[in-house]
């Protein structure tokens, strides 16, 4: 009798087994789990819906860049500029912090620089998606950290609004921000001794362009910008942009992007190469 029960009680335990089935791996039978895709990552409650998120919400990344530019202004002989950057960014949910600056080395005829350039603190926050349209609004100061050596650098503001509207595997994006210029107007004299007077206005930004996701892992895009300059009476700066973003993996990208200057204000090409670690 006792080995009809041992045997009946194995047979109940193993019909049990097989019928007991749980895709998602959350503990709760698929019969009845009301969520049946929850991430492993997840908390879940008895019907096996999210209640909380294992995946901490606080997200960083550095981005290490190498910038290479050239220019011929007309009131400069040519000059060949490489700099070195590093830039932070904090990201919250839809918030976002930055804070970016750079080294660079600057040589032309007659003429060589070096230093920091101007530095960058920011803050972003991204609006909810509406109709595959993203709308990203952002604020920053710009820190003078570059020595012009006219003792008139004061801090600038800037604030953008970026706007991106997904179509399949494109995207359609637009931006624009405006910048408060601090700077002191200042007099010099040229090399004849005449004195002239070096003016600065607020700027405006204006950009737009399209991108496609080749994949997963690639996005390219070509983009034209147009800007006031910051000093009064000259011409406004055009360029034309050509972008590329590769995922390496889950913690790495790299991005690449190129610049040609379209007016005789911008600089004449302008390359950038970085490599971000996410964290």
């Amino acid at each position: 009798m006792k080995k009809s029960l041992l045997f009946l009680s194995s047979i109940l335990i193993t019909i049990n087994l097989y019928a007991y089935s749980d895709s998602d791996m959350d503990g709760v039978d698929d019969a009845a789990d009301r969520c049946p895709n929850s991430l492993l990552t997840d908390l879940v409650d008895m019907q096996g819906c999210t209640k909380e998120s294992l995946i901490s919400p606080h997200r960083y990344d550095v981005i290490l860049g190498v910038n290479y530019s050239d220019a011929d202004y007309r009131s400069n002989n040519m000059t060949d500029t490489l700099a070195s950057s590093v830039q932070v960014d904090y990201y919250y949910k839809n918030f976002s912090l930055q804070a970016s600056t750079a080294f660079f080395k600057t040589e032309g005829s007659g003429y060589s620089d070096s230093g920091l350039q101007d530095s960058y603190l920011g803050a972003a926050y991204s609006l909810n998606q509406i109709n595959n349209l993203s709308i990203s609004l952002s604020a920053g100061v710009i820190l003078p950290t570059y020595d012009t050596g006219l003792d008139n650098n004061n801090i600038d503001y800037i604030a953008s609004v970026n706007l991106s509207y997904a179509l399949n595997s494109f995207n359609i994006f637009a931006g624009y921000s405006y910048s408060l210029i601090n700077d002191d107007d200042v007099t010099l004299t040229d090399v004849d001794g005449n004195p002239y007077s070096v003016l600065y206005q607020n700027t405006n930004t204006f950009s737009g362009g399209l991108g496609y996701y080749l994949n997963n892992k690639l996005y390219v895009s070509a983009s034209y910008s147009i800007s006031d300059s910051i000093y009064i009476g000259v011409d406004d700066i055009e360029a034309a942009t050509v972008y590329g973003y590769y995922s390496i993996n889950k913690d790495m990208f790299t991005t690449l992007s190129y610049s040609y200057g379209l007016s005789d204000s911008a600089s004449d090409n302008y390359l950038s190469l970085r490599l971000g670690f996410l964290f």
